[in-house]
């Protein structure tokens, strides 16, 4: 269905693999349009609850963006190309259903920008992220200046953003970049475990706890009026009476409610 992405969907859980190993999945064009379609069915399928997004093969989760693809590009075709791709990952940001980033090996450049955009990320033992577009005398242009700053602080994203320097898994665990490092045989079984807890929660109120906190950092909104709203939306679902009810039971909530407002 994809021509640059595999998928699987086991348990309400959709895994999403980039697959072109012998690029090390280098985002190209292709890659950027079969991540939007396939958003398109996170979005719309009520049998996914949640996502993970990893890379194919042992060495990589994105090894940057595909750079051939730059010759030749005018400074407006590259504006553009650059918001094609924001736009891309802010529907990863905003999905109301969680999306979790598997990285293994390599995350440098767009792809360290993809795991960023990401709800949150864990990390192989051999994974290294960066941003060594200052390599190539440009800068991040997937979003990767805002959300490093946001994910590690400025002094410390800036470090990185003006050496490009890379970030073993550790030290990313050490920053905050990465909520967890395991074992590379290891990496999905650790999403999953965590997704299968969130999955058996309202889904309703899982979308809600994404949007508030994305509130935080958009400086359009304030993300004190926004979790009022979403309290007041939770409040009046189905989901909000099984919850409350089940607890004064004391037994487990049967979530019901399929779809996301």
């Amino acid at each position: 269905m994809y021509s640059t992405l595999l998928t699987s969907l086991e348990e309400n859980i959709f895994t999403i693999t980039i697959n072109r190993p012998d690029k090390l999945n280098a985002l190209n064009k292709q890659v950027l349009t079969d991540l939007n379609a396939v958003l398109d069915e996170v979005y719309t399928n009520p049998h996914i609850k949640s996502v993970i997004i990893t890379g194919s093969g042992p060495k990589a989760f994105v090894a940057g963006a595909d750079i051939s693809e730059f010759s030749g590009l005018t400074k407006e075709q590259s504006k553009a190309l650059a918001k094609a791709g924001q736009d891309i990952f802010f529907r990863i940001e905003n999905s109301p259903k969680p999306i979790v980033a598997c990285v293994n090996g390599f995350a440098l450049g767009g792809g360290c920008e993809l795991a960023m955009s990401c709800h949150f990320r864990i990390a192989s033992d051999n994974a290294k992220f960066g941003q060594p577009e200052v390599n190539l005398g440009l800068i991040p242009g997937y979003g990767g200046t805002q959300r490093l700053v946001q994910l590690i602080g400025k002094g410390r994203a800036l470090e990185l953003l003006m050496s490009g320097s890379l970030l073993d898994a550790n030290t990313a665990l050490q920053y905050g970049l990465v909520n967890y490092v395991v074992l590379q045989e290891e990496l999905l079984q650790k999403a999953k475990s965590i997704l299968a807890i969130i999955n058996t929660k309202a889904p309703i109120a899982v979308g809600k706890c994404i949007a508030a906190a994305n509130a935080v950092f958009d400086e359009t909104k304030n993300g004190y009026e926004v979790e009022v709203t979403a309290f007041g939306d939770c409040f009046d679902t189905p989901d909000r009476v099984e919850g409350t009810t089940a607890f004064l039971e004391k037994r487990k909530p049967n979530f019901s409610s399929g779809g996301l407002s």
